[in-house]
């Protein structure tokens, strides 16, 4: 790994056949910091896990031409680490107790929230990229501590609850972008059906009280289509 890891895109590949599957975590807003590629038979996933390097292998167990495990097993046989994520719906302890003895190093079984996907991801990548996670994140003049959790602005501690957390941070890795009242359902609440709710518009008010109504607004709503994270 160089040194300059941290400043990269980690680049992970995902073998699944199913294509709503793939499209599904593809397309997640929680799929977003990072740059996925998508095989969609065995024979391509193993060429591309051999030919390529990767940050993270993300693999389906039964796919056409070649299974998930015989696809890590060449892997690793090629002495090949690279972290591996069984993604099946084979969800017998035998069944897992195979794919971790293959060199496995998680096990997900579906049907899946693509948020626990992304939050199993990041745990496998700071194993081998340790700044993977950025220290804090800057918009403005607030500043989000992810690892204190801890929100300051103009210096000032604020106190957010862990939900309104949650969206400030969501916001903060993707500003001046129209993010909508369904992005932020799925990726807050693991909501990603339907729903008649006033989630989304209670908790941005109280967080919109929480860094200060007589302060610069930051989160603007963007009429027809979703929210905003700007400065003016």
């Amino acid at each position: 790994m160089t040194d300059d890891s941290h400043n990269r895109t980690p680049r992970v590949l995902l073998v699944e056949d199913d294509r709503d599957t793939a499209a599904c975590i593809a397309q997640s807003p929680a799929m977003a910091h990072v740059a996925l590629t998508v095989a969609t038979s065995g024979t391509h996933g193993r060429y591309l896990a051999l030919n390529e390097t990767w940050d993270c292998i993300i693999l389906d167990r039964r796919l056409p031409g070649m299974d998930g495990l015989t696809i890590l097993e060449s892997v690793r046989a090629a002495n090949i680490q690279t972290p591996a994520l069984f993604l099946t719906t084979m969800d017998g302890i035998s069944d897992r107790v195979t794919g971790l003895k293959s060199g496995a190093d998680d096990y997900l079984v579906k049907p899946f929230s693509v948020i626990e996907l992304s939050a199993r991801l990041d745990t496998l990548l700071r194993r081998i990229m340790p700044h993977h996670q950025e220290a804090r994140l800057i918009f403005a003049d607030v500043e989000l501590d992810l690892l204190h959790r801890e929100v300051y602005r103009s210096g000032e501690k604020l106190y957010i609850q862990a939900q309104e957390l949650k969206l400030l941070e969501y916001f903060m890795r993707r500003p001046l972008a129209i993010v909508t009242r369904e992005m932020l359902l799925q990726a807050v609440w693991d909501i990603d059906f339907p729903i008649r709710t006033n989630l989304v518009e209670t908790h941005i008010s109280r967080l919109r009280e929480r860094l200060g109504r007589d302060a610069a607004p930051l989160i603007h709503t963007v009429r027809g289509q979703g929210y905003v994270l700007r400065s003016s």
